[in-house]
């Protein structure tokens, strides 16, 4: 099976992702975006920004884990966007350390943290908000020793 090329991938997950938004209304695609591209300037691989595209299909329920398995992706874009993928009442520790153990993950993870701790993106959230997003960020990024 040949596997998806990115364009495919990237409308895969645009279509997935239809109507979503992130916490400031914003169209959730441009997430997607903002981490593809970050992968892509940390020297990211194609296996890598596919998964970026695809980082929170799962976890969303966007897309479900039989079509992650069944998907045209390679095993290493899987394993990623498998180990991107929290699981309910996951403690951030386990977390953390399948993101470390999953050869590519920690790239697509630190771009997907970046992009969620960015001042421009959190300015337009409610103190309250802006705050547990900030500090649950830097515990991720300390556990992932970014």
């Amino acid at each position: 099976m040949t596997p998806l090329t990115l364009a495919e991938v990237e409308a895969v997950a645009r279509a997935a992702h239809e109507g979503q938004t992130d916490k400031a209304g914003r169209p959730y695609a441009e997430h997607l975006a903002a981490v593809a591209a970050g992968v892509r300037a940390r020297g990211g691989d194609a296996e890598q920004i596919a998964a970026a595209w695809l980082h929170d299909s799962v976890e969303d329920d966007a897309l479900t884990r039989d079509w992650l398995a069944a998907a045209a992706l390679t095993p290493r874009t899987k394993a990623i966007v498998d180990a991107l993928t929290k699981r309910p009442g996951e403690a951030p520790e386990a977390y953390a350390r399948r993101i470390l153990t999953t050869p590519g993950a920690p790239l697509v993870k630190e771009a997907d943290l970046a992009h969620n701790a960015d001042p421009d993106r959190l300015a337009v959230l409610d103190e309250p908000t802006r705050k547990r997003l900030t500090e649950k960020y830097a515990r991720m990024r300390a556990l992932l020793g970014l």
